[in-house]
């Protein structure tokens, strides 16, 4: 499907952008986004309901205003699908993601010392173990390219990961998401979904949902909680 130009309504000048301070005990780094957090999860999500609203947030003490947008349609880039594509798991092990057809996925680029670390990854392991046995499937790709935030070795990530959060879902080898040397599948991903701020993953815990036949359907921003992606994630599992 084409990109669609946007609307007069949203040619925002570039002062938009600002730095929201992401407070927690072990995360003082700034994060650039939009002052207005996009939640795509919701009624108002752009693939289930042709359309989306920026709607108030509170992450960390930042507070947005409610705003709405037209609705912004995911560019097809190819003919590709998530299934095309063979990654490293943690243990730098070949995976091809075709094992993965037949089920929804949740795509994240994660980080063990950002300030959304605690909540996402609580969250994402909660819908993990309430939705696995329906045929879902959290992918975690852990990337330092935001505030080096992912310093460690991947065994360090993995005991992170597994033994704090208790994660069952796959996490696999680090990766870059931006930039010359962006992962083959992270290229997928964002050529298929460009979203309203261009093709560039913001931050951690950037989130892409992808069908059943390996299509990214629904990309939300790091802002966006795993549970607000609920809903979506049971649309998908329906169809």
């Amino acid at each position: 499907m084409a990109s669609m130009a946007f609307s007069s309504a949203f040619s925002a000048p570039l002062h938009i952008f600002t730095q929201a301070k992401l407070q927690s005990s072990s995360d003082s780094s700034y994060m650039p986004f939009l002052k207005a957090s996009s939640k795509f999860g919701s009624s108002k999500s752009a693939f289930f309901q042709h359309g989306f609203s920026v709607q108030s947030s509170n992450v960390s003490g930042f507070v947005s205003k409610s705003r709405s947008f037209p609705m912004v349609y995911a560019r097809a880039a190819t003919e590709k699908s998530i299934h095309d594509f063979t990654v490293k798991d943690i243990d730098s092990k070949d995976v091809s993601l075709s094992k993965f057809k037949g089920k929804a996925l949740l795509i994240v680029n994660v980080a063990s010392k950002c300030g959304l670390t605690s909540s996402n990854y609580t969250e994402l392991s909660h819908l993990y173990e309430k939705y696995k046995t329906q045929g879902f499937e959290i992918l975690a790709f852990p990337c330092n390219q935001f505030g080096g935030q992912e310093p460690g070795s991947n065994p360090d990530i993995k005991e992170f990961a597994c033994t704090r959060f208790k994660a069952e879902f796959p996490i696999f080898d680090k990766v870059d998401v931006n930039g010359p040397t962006t992962a083959p599948v992270y290229q997928f991903l964002k050529s298929s979904a460009g979203g309203f701020l261009g093709d560039l993953v913001k931050w951690n815990f950037e989130k892409f949902l992808v069908d059943k036949n390996g299509k990214v359907v629904e990309r939300y921003p790091p802002t966006t909680s795993p549970f607000q992606i609920e809903k979506d994630i049971q649309r998908l599992l329906a169809a």
